[in-house]
Order: structure tokens, then C-alpha cells, then sequence
């Protein structure tokens, strides 16, 4: 087989950097990129989701710029708009004459546009979309070795825990404040947040698959049974996309309760599954209030719950969990899928750097959240019909 001509779109640049070295395969294939790919590029770089990425892409552009050919028309060099980049880039890949150019793109539109032009066109193919590191590390190794402390390899079809300690086969389904685990991953959560030695387990998922509710439901058993615990914090980075907080009437409560209500509905939940009496100041009422030196929701504060904690910043991070003393034990909640704060983007969010810097500590673990996910009996008919 000759050698190939790729020309590469911007969005292939996003998904891969790596793409360059992929498809260049050594010295076999020559990689060609448009010089409005590089504008596109450029107008993208303070998009707060993407710069990040965007960061990646110009520093593997400028590591192969030697193997790279950038191609450009100037009889046909315009400011990037949106409606018109893709125009001409295949303008620029005429105007090389590259012989038999492939144009690798994810744009299934401009896929259609280069055939009108005569212009070949593939999809990125082997290629693994950009993801955290909170996404990659799933508490789960290939192999026991090199050991990282507090991780899970499958032995014989059943989950092997490399604790400080040694090793144990995970035979054992949890029941902590009468909440069994649906699935294997929840069980190994529920077991890594009410271990003694763990004080810090972060854990990853996407909405309905139960982090808070199992979160919230070893809190009650921690504080309230084994009384190892005074007090429950919940601690919610709070994203303001509607009315500014504080224009908001009432107190800081009353001020809080939309952004936390969903906290509340698990908590009288787990409740009415077992009684957390201690929690409030009144069980008895319909929509009792919080037992203040119990129970706290608070936008910053201490302890136990961290909520969307991809919301919040590394330094926000750092500070809070600097804060933390003796006898306290934290669960930092969260999918970087999912980053609200503008500022952050699935890279840089609190979040994905505590899976990056403390993974492999005795003390702290992380597990990724996996399987079928639920909220009750609607949502699993609703998610098995893939309706």
C-alpha cells in the first residue's frame, strides 16, 4: 500500500491530538493541515470548555511542525466565521494539489461537501475521545503490579482489593442504612467509603447511577450508628446560571434550597428506609428541618459529603481539603463530564486533580461507578427502552 495524504479537520485535532502520530504511522503517511483549521483553531482556545484541549492540540502542532505541512490558498484567506471555515478548507486542500488527499474528519456535513469536490474523506477511526483522569482511573488495574494502594483487579471473575495492608477477594455484598448496591461498582463503593484507613474516596459517574444517595446513606451509618462522627456537612459549589444567589429573598438556607433539594428528597429517603431520627429537629413534620448540630448544608464548609466537586476549582480544592483535622473522613462526588463553572473544564476541575495527584496513597481511594443506573422503576424502563 502507497503512501497516504491525511488532511486533518479541527474537530479530529480535539478528539486525539495524538492523531498526528497516529495517522503519520512513522514515516509512512504524510499529515497535511489547513491553514483555516489553525483560525478555527485560534477562535476556540478561550471557549472555557476547550482551551484546555485546545492547549493540547498547539503544543503536539508545534512538537511535529517538522512533519506536518500546513497548506493555505491567499488568494482565498478570510476571517474564520462559522458559516464559511469549512468552505475553505476544501478550497485550501484544492489549491495544494495534493495528490489523492484524504480529508479525516468527524463532520459527516463536510464528509458530503468533499465528495461534491472531488476530495476523498474518511472518519477518525482507533481513536478514544479526550477523558479525565478521574475518567481513565477507574479504581480498577490491569494487574496488581505496580501496586497503587486502595485499587481493584478482577481475580477469577470476582473484584481482588489491594488495600496498605494486603489483598482480599470481595465475595461480600454490602447493606449500609438498609441500602444494598445495585451492581458490583456500587457494593465496592459502599465498601471504600465505610473502610477504616480510607479517609478520602472520590468517586466518578454520570447522573442516576447513585453516588450521592450512597454517599449520603454511609454518612448516616458512620455518624449515627457506629458514632465514629459528630457531624454531616454537605458541601455544594453552586453554579449560578439563573437569579445571583445573593438577590435571592431569605436566609442562607432559604437561599440554598433549590440548588440542594435533591440532597433533601435523598435524605428523607433514606429515612423513611431507616430512621435518622438525630438529623432533624423535628422528624415528626412533613418537611422537617435540619438538626443543625447534626446535619449541615452549607456552599463551603468541611466535612464528609463533596457534592459536583468537578465544580470546583484545584486551588477551592486545596483549600478545603487542607482544612479537614483529625477524625475525618471525605467523599469527593462528581462527574467531570459534567463541569458547570466556566472557568473549569474536564481537566482542570477539583475533582480530576485529586484522582491525579493523590492516586495511590494509602489513605485515599477512587472508584468509577459503572453498570445499569437508576433512580427507581420509571427510569429502568425508560433506560432499558432507550426511549
Amino acid at each position: 500500500m502507497g503512501r497516504k495524504n491525511f488532511v486533518l479537520d479541527t474537530n479530529v485535532l480535539i478528539e486525539n491530538p495524538d492523531c498526528i502520530i497516529n495517522l503519520r504511522n512513522g514515516e509512512e503517511n504524510n499529515i497535511f493541515i489547513p491553514y483555516h483549521v489553525l483560525i478555527e483553531l485560534n477562535s476556540l482556545k478561550t471557549n472555557p470548555r476547550l482551551r484546555h484541549i485546545i492547549s493540547r492540540v498547539v503544543d503536539t502542532l508545534l512538537a511535529n511542525k517538522e512533519i506536518i505541512q500546513f497548506i493555505r490558498n491567499d488568494s482565498s484567506i478570510s476571517p474564520f466565521t462559522e458559516e464559511v471555515v469549512d468552505n475553505f478548507i476544501l478550497r485550501e486542500i484544492t489549491a495544494a494539489h495534493i495528490e489523492s488527499p484524504i480529508l479525516v474528519t468527524n463532520d459527516k456535513i463536510l464528509r458530503l461537501q468533499a465528495g461534491l469536490s472531488g476530495i476523498d474523506s474518511e472518519e477518525l477511526r482507533d481513536s478514544r475521545p479526550f477523558e479525565s483522569d478521574s475518567q481513565r482511573y477507574t479504581g480498577f488495574v490491569d494487574t496488581p503490579e505496580p501496586r497503587i494502594h486502595n485499587s481493584f483487579s478482577w481475580h477469577e471473575g470476582k473484584p481482588m482489593f489491594h488495600g496498605a495492608d494486603g489483598d482480599e477477594l470481595i465475595t461480600y455484598q454490602m447493606n449500609v442504612w438498609n441500602v444494598k448496591p445495585r451492581n458490583i461498582y456500587q457494593n465496592l463503593a459502599l465498601m471504600l467509603m465505610q473502610r477504616e484507613g480510607i479517609d478520602l474516596v472520590s468517586v466518578q459517574s454520570e447522573a442516576g447511577y447513585g453516588k450521592t444517595y450512597l454517599a449520603l446513606a454511609t454518612a448516616l451509618y458512620l455518624a449515627l450508628e457506629r458514632k465514629l462522627y459528630e457531624k454531616i456537612y454537605v458541601v455544594k459549589p453552586l453554579i449560578e446560571l439563573g437569579t445571583k444567589m445573593g438577590y435571592l429573598p431569605g436566609d442562607i438556607r432559604e437561599k440554598m434550597e433549590p440548588y440542594v433539594k435533591y440532597i433533601q428528597d435523598l435524605l428523607l429517603k433514606l429515612h423513611a428506609s431507616r430512621p435518622a431520627n438525630r438529623i432533624f429537629a423535628n422528624p415528626q413534620d412533613e418537611m422537617p428541618r435540619y438538626n443543625p448540630k447534626r446535619f449541615e448544608i452549607l456552599p463551603l464548609a468541611y466535612i464528609v459529603i463533596v457534592d459536583e466537586s468537578q465544580n470546583l476549582s484545584r486551588t477551592e480544592m486545596r483549600a478545603l481539603l487542607t482544612r479537614m483535622g483529625e477524625n475525618v473522613k471525605c467523599f469527593c462526588l462528581g462527574d467531570t463530564r459534567q463541569v458547570d463553572n466556566p472557568y473549569l473544564n474536564d481537566s482542570n476541575n477539583g475533582l480530576n486533580w485529586i484522582v491525579r495527584k493523590l492516586r495511590g496513597y494509602d489513605t485515599y481511594a477512587h472508584m468509577v461507578l459503572k453498570g445499569d443506573r437508576s433512580r427507581g422503576p420509571i427510569t429502568d424502563m425508560v433506560l432499558k427502552a432507550k426511549l
